[in-house]
């Protein structure tokens, strides 16, 4: 009882008059001691912890479903926020006074145990308006870059730090198998090497240790096989042998554990028709035994509620959930329940407190690890790093070697910058929101203006001298044979999981057939730049145009598509995916023995 009471002078004297140790210092107990080692420190945290406070380490709740007086009432250990959850101001001046005022309730506790906050922030801090957004995954594994990834993740790590925010839910280290798949963007490549070697967003994340000024802890996710799943169906099951398991899916998360990840997330998705939130053997015997993984392991939003495959979750989950060796639970609304209902397992011995002990020091090392009894709150130092011109220069870098130039019939490419005559259609020309994709503001991401940035129009008219002419007209009016080249920026429109995959076709949509139909007719070289979250199926159009550059989803840098159509940069970029030549071969994937359009590796250059 007395290690709840608030730590000072009248502490000491009460503690030592009851015979009880010592504090180390007269700052507090030895856990409040940063000359310590962290493992002495845990320690002595766990000690003092009543079962109250260990679960509510374990619990992560969501930012609108939660208090600062919730934080200090129930000790929780973590908030999140989900993909488009912002506070009011969405600014990052908003982000950091929102977290400081979380980290005072935390603060308040009788232990004084401070929360780690967590967000999607996937490319780029992509739910603060005004943050750098970098091209999705798909277009760095196109890089072949991992030093590149690496200055990104530091630079993601400095927005973030800047906002307060201390834990990124990335990298996603997905092996996506079938372009139906509606997160394939969100994969560096359908091949383990792939995301293998782009595991150094972690150490650019992280610092080559934690507790950096911008040191951010780092998850890889989703563990494990959540890009081979069965048709591509988001959160489907994933029908392998161990065997193959092993073979694709596994080695990315080898790769991040060898590179100090701190987190790992649990993916939705079944292995051979068993959810991953309740397996203990790949969760606790695989991952933290064998691979050796000694951060902590959290679950995804309400994960454990699909154990049984039945809405809300049961008390036969949570034990399930935290016995196979999930360690913090993201519950973003019900966590008062989860809280009693965890308690209760605990108390009739379904979960032993070794397990709870286990969490604990997991979390609790990482926190300390972090520095984040020492440095609680934001370092505002970092704030003007959101969106700096150094690190949009970054990810212009980054636009300029993702893109992959798959046709030049002619050698059309480069443009010319002086005495030209171009003409720009297509819905995703002057659209920053379609060019950045899912998770960018929002959830699912949307069309418009959505963040400040450079549409890929933008950065065509930027790029030009004073005598050539660039016109611009979405559908294509207007257009006639005086014109040297014409570029449709065409392909998808913003998605996220679930809403993301694609059971039908894989072509472009009539809007965009109509509009690069219009350029053609006019009888000039038609330059179609594709963005999109994946291949689309264009083998039967291909051949009416003259040149096809995939550019992916570059995020809010369009001036790197620009440079490289103009030549001021030759392209390097190299498929990180098996191109179909029809969405019936899907899934295609370099060895399987089928024929494609563009194999993985292909890339043209000038």
């Amino acid at each position: 009882m007395i290690r709840h009471r608030p730590l000072g002078l009248a502490l000491l004297v009460a503690v030592t008059a009851l015979g009880a140790p010592a504090p180390a210092t007269a700052a507090g107990y030895p856990y409040q001691d940063p000359t310590l080692p962290v493992a002495t420190r845990v320690a002595d945290l766990l000690s003092r912890m009543t079962l109250d406070e260990k679960i509510g380490q374990m619990t992560q709740a969501e930012r609108g479903s939660v208090t600062a007086s919730d934080i200090t009432a129930y000790r929780l250990g973590s908030v999140l926020s989900g993909g488009g959850s912002a506070p009011t101001p969405n600014t990052a001046t908003g982000w950091a006074d929102m977290y400081d005022g979380f980290q005072r309730g935390a603060l308040a506790t009788p232990l004084a145990i401070p929360m780690i906050y967590g967000v999607d922030a996937v490319h780029g801090h992509n739910n603060v308006y005004g943050a750098t957004i970098f091209p999705h995954n798909i277009g760095l594994g196109a890089t072949r870059d991992p030093a590149l990834v690496q200055q990104i993740g530091q630079a993601v790590a400095e927005e973030v730090a800047g906002t307060g925010v201390d834990w990124d839910f990335a990298p996603c280290l997905c092996v996506a198998r079938n372009d139906r798949w509606g997160r394939t963007y969100e994969s560096f490549g359908e091949t383990p090497d792939l995301p293998s070697s782009m595991s150094t967003l972690v150490t650019g994340l992280q610092g080559s240790t934690l507790g950096g000024a911008t040191s951010v802890l780092a998850t890889a996710k989703h563990y494990v096989g959540d890009g081979g799943t069965t048709g591509g169906v988001d959160q489907g099951n994933t029908q392998l042998s161990e065997a193959d398991l092993r073979a694709v899916h596994l080695p990315p998360f080898q790769a991040a554990v060898q590179r100090g990840v701190g987190a790992v997330m649990i993916s939705y998705s079944s292995w051979n028709g068993v959810k991953m939130h309740g397996n203990q053997y790949l969760i606790t015997t695989v991952l933290k035994g064998e691979l050796g993984f000694s951060g902590f392991v959290v679950s995804d939003w309400n994960g454990i509620d699909q154990i049984d495959g039945k809405a809300g979750f049961t008390a036969a989950e949570v034990t399930m959930a935290i016995n196979a060796g999930i360690d913090m639970v993201m519950v973003p609304t019900t966590w008062k329940t989860f809280i009693s209902m965890l308690r209760a397992e605990v108390q009739n011995g379904h979960v032993p407190m070794s397990r709870i002990d286990d969490a604990n020091r997991r979390i609790l090392t990482k926190k300390f690890e972090l520095g984040l009894f020492e440095r609680p709150y934001t370092d505002r130092s970092w704030t003007p790093t959101v969106g700096s011109a150094a690190h949009r220069a970054l990810a212009r870098q980054a636009v300029r070697e993702s893109q992959v130039l798959l046709k030049n019939s002619g050698g059309v490419l480069p443009l010319a910058r002086d005495n030209n005559k171009i003409f720009v259609a297509g819905k995703n020309a002057d659209n920053i929101g379609n060019q950045s994709g899912g998770w960018t503001i929002s959830w699912q991401g949307s069309s418009g203006n959505i963040t400040p940035g450079t549409s890929i129009l933008q950065g065509l008219r930027a790029a030009v001298g004073p005598t050539t002419t660039v016109t611009y007209n979405q559908r294509g009016t207007g257009i006639n044979s005086s014109y040297r080249a014409a570029i449709a920026v065409v392909g998808e429109t913003p998605y996220a999981e679930g809403q993301g995959d694609r059971t039908g076709a894989m072509s472009l949509d009539r809007e965009d057939l109509r509009t690069i139909a219009t350029l053609r007719n006019a009888g000039v070289p038609v330059i179609v730049v594709l963005v999109s979250g994946r291949p689309l199926d264009v083998a039967s159009e291909l051949p009416n145009w003259t040149a096809l550059l995939a550019a992916w989803l570059p995020g809010t840098e369009g001036a790197g598509v620009a440079d490289v159509l103009f030549g001021g940069y030759v392209p390097t970029g190299k498929l990180p995916m098996t191109w179909m030549n029809s969405a019936s071969q899907q899934p295609i994937n370099a060895g399987d023995g089928q024929l494609p359009l563009f194999p993985q590796g292909f890339g043209l250059t000038y």
